[in-house]
This record gives C-alpha cells, structure tokens and sequence, in this order.
C-alpha cells in the first residue's frame, strides 16, 4: 500500500513512486468511469524539488488533480467539472483524500456523483466530497 502521508519533498524517490502510483490508479479510474481510451489526456507535472507536483487526467467533463498540496488535511484530489480538454479552470473545486485512491470504486462515485461523467451507478449521487 503506497504512504500517500509522507511528502515528497525533497525525496526524488518518493516523488518518482508518487507520480508512477497516480498515474497507474488515475488509469484505473477511467477504467472504472469506463472513459474509451483517447478521450481523456493524463498528465504529470514533476514541479520542483520542494513540493510533490500533480499528475492530471482531464476529459471533456471532469478535470480530476492529484497532489500533495492538501497533505496537512489529507485533501490531495480536487475533482471539478469542466467544458472541454482545453478548459482548465472549470466548475467549482471539490476535494477528496488522497487515501480515495486505494479504493478505485469509491473515488469513481464521487467523479461521477460531482461530474456526473458516465452515469452508469444509480447511487453515485449518495456521495458527498469533503
């Protein structure tokens, strides 16, 4: 289970396992949200030594942001809604914990009940992000 508590400043390992981990769980995400392949962009941005960075999958209606910048709160996910891949300020930010990417069908639920990408889950809608 990866440490998602211990920083990654300042640590290029922990920083390069961090980046490796999200991308691989971001996948199984739009898996999850059952996104055809080519209809959303994964990004990772490294950042400086001092700070974690982000890594990003963006489709045309959810914009979902993993980092470390919560970290004191455990709020590391922003998920919002957006117009397009070319749309990078969105709807309204919503956060969740980064634990939520150990647990693929719980962080899907709460994608879909923010963004409503791939309704496919009736009780999506119960979620509520912090």
């Amino acid at each position: 289970m990866f440490r998602w508590d211990k920083s990654c400043s300042y640590d290029e390992q922990q920083k390069r396992r961090f980046h490796t981990t999200v991308r691989s769980r971001l996948r199984k995400l739009a898996a999850e949200l059952d996104l055809p392949s080519g209809s959303y962009d994964l990004r990772s941005n490294r950042a400086g030594v001092a700070v974690s960075g982000e890594v990003t999958l963006h489709h045309a209606c959810a914009y979902i942001q993993v980092g470390q910048f919560g970290l004191s709160s455990g709020h590391g996910i922003l998920i919002r809604t957006c117009k397009g891949r070319k749309d990078y300020s969105g709807g309204p930010n919503h956060f969740v914990a980064l634990a939520m990417l150990d647990d693929i069908p719980a962080l899907a639920a709460a994608v879909r009940a923010i963004t409503g990408v791939s309704r496919r889950d009736s009780n999506a809608s119960q979620f509520r992000a912090a």
